[in-house]
């Protein structure tokens, strides 16, 4: 016999196992967290919070300390089985009674999760993703999955004719560090693992062992470039200062759309090409490495993805990204130059298929059609690297050929 496949409730890049919104069946106000946000390894059935009903009971529990014994809901205890009782001699006349089991101890109640103020929309991350870059309002579409989760679909299917409202951001408790460990004889310190931390070395390590990594390198004058920088952030009289990294997000866009093949992602049965240029930058915080996306790069001036950087930065600083906002991406900037780092080679941001390593801008004696026969420009090494499964040789090349042109006649990114 065989079936068909009616449908699959998850898109590729979807799952079921990711962060998700839990709707609380109380109503009430909370009083206390119990768990604070980030806390690893929380165990099934651990109070998280408590929430009263009465607003003027908060303040009651502003000391509360849950015991040690709570940390996890105790189970039923099994009823006692009555232990058969002798049958009486035949001289009795009634048999003795069997004494009833006494009644179980009552199972320790677990306080339910925490109630936030206003409505959630539960969605999966796919679909958060799709409708930043669609710019569609999630609170106007109808989720078809469990409990009405919106997926990818449904925001598919949902015409773009609504302006997206930004959620209010919601504090996130303080997570509690973790204690340092400090070895017996102080020779080095155990540091413990944040979440994010975990996250980097997950996503590299399977990078470098599952992506058949090449590196190209090329050199770009920016003399031109960096005329027409200075020239623009005259114009714009202190409202905006373009910076090297807006016109490396712009011409990354274009030459994507020159050479579609690089704008591609390996997804095992077939090589997804993307329509449009999501450049992920590299961004250092003090918890570690995170890469916010500028959508559609190659629809926007490079007056507005500056403004797009520079708050996509500050909430990077802030921890207060939204997941849409660091997940997804077709392309990576990695740039260093700041640092002084002249060149290098980064790894690949997976599911993407390349990322560019920019290095700091030098001056460099170069041959001239002069008297002295040279002339002093100012130059900056970038490496692509590139998955061979999807980007062969002659596409990264041509992709980094497009690229400089557009750096070296920095106009053409008007057009």
């Amino acid at each position: 016999s065989s079936g068909i496949n009616a449908e699959w409730p998850l898109r590729p890049g979807e799952t079921d196992k990711a962060t998700m919104d839990f709707e609380a069946p109380e109503v009430g106000f909370l009083a206390k967290i119990l768990i604070p946000a980030g806390t690893p390894d929380v165990k099934l059935g651990v109070p998280v919070c408590i929430i009263v009903e009465d607003k003027d009971d908060i303040a009651k529990f502003a000391n509360y300390e849950a015991p040690a014994g709570d940390a996890a809901p105790a189970e039923a205890a099994p009823e006692p089985v009555p232990v058969p009782v002798a049958a009486p001699p035949p001289p009795a006349p009634t048999p003795v009674p069997a004494t009833p089991p006494p009644p179980p101890p009552p199972a320790a109640v677990a306080a339910p999760p925490p109630v936030l103020a206003g409505s959630r929309i539960m969605a999966s991350p796919m679909a958060k993703a799709l409708a930043a870059r669609k710019g569609i309002d999630l609170s106007q579409v109808v989720g078809s999955g469990a409990d009405g989760v919106i997926r990818a679909v449904d925001v598919e299917a949902t015409p773009v004719a609504t302006t997206p409202v930004s959620a209010a951001p919601v504090a996130a408790a303080p997570v509690a560090a973790a204690p340092l460990v400090v070895s017996p004889d102080g020779s080095f310190t155990e540091i413990p693992l944040t979440n994010m931390r975990k996250a980097i070395a997950k996503r590299l390590t399977s990078s470098k062992q599952e992506i058949p990594h090449y590196y190209l390198t090329i050199e770009v004058v920016l003399d031109d470039l960096l005329s027409v920088r200075s020239q623009l952030n005259k114009e714009g009289a202190g409202n905006f200062k373009l910076s090297v990294t807006d016109f490396l997000i712009k011409a990354s866009s274009k030459a994507l759309l020159d050479v579609p093949a690089a704008n591609s992602q390996w997804a095992d049965t077939c090589i997804k090409q993307f329509h449009n240029a999501d450049i992920s930058v590299a961004v250092a915080t003090d918890n570690g490495l995170i890469t916010p996306i500028v959508y559609t790069a190659n629809n926007k001036g490079l007056k507005q993805i500056n403004s797009d950087m520079s708050e996509l930065k500050s909430k990077a600083a802030e921890g207060k990204l939204k997941p849409h906002e660091f997940q997804g991406g077709t392309f990576t900037i990695s740039n260093l130059g700041m640092m002084g780092i002249q060149q290098f080679t980064a790894v690949i941001n997976p599911p993407q298929s390349c990322i560019l390593a920019v290095g700091a801008p030098q001056k460099k004696m170069v041959p001239a059609d002069n008297e002295k026969g040279f002339e002093i420009k100012t130059v900056m090494n970038v490496s692509l690297s590139c998955d061979h499964r999807v980007v062969d040789g002659a596409v990264g090349s041509q992709w980094l050929d497009s690229f400089k042109g557009y750096l070296e006649k920095p106009l053409n990114l008007l057009l």
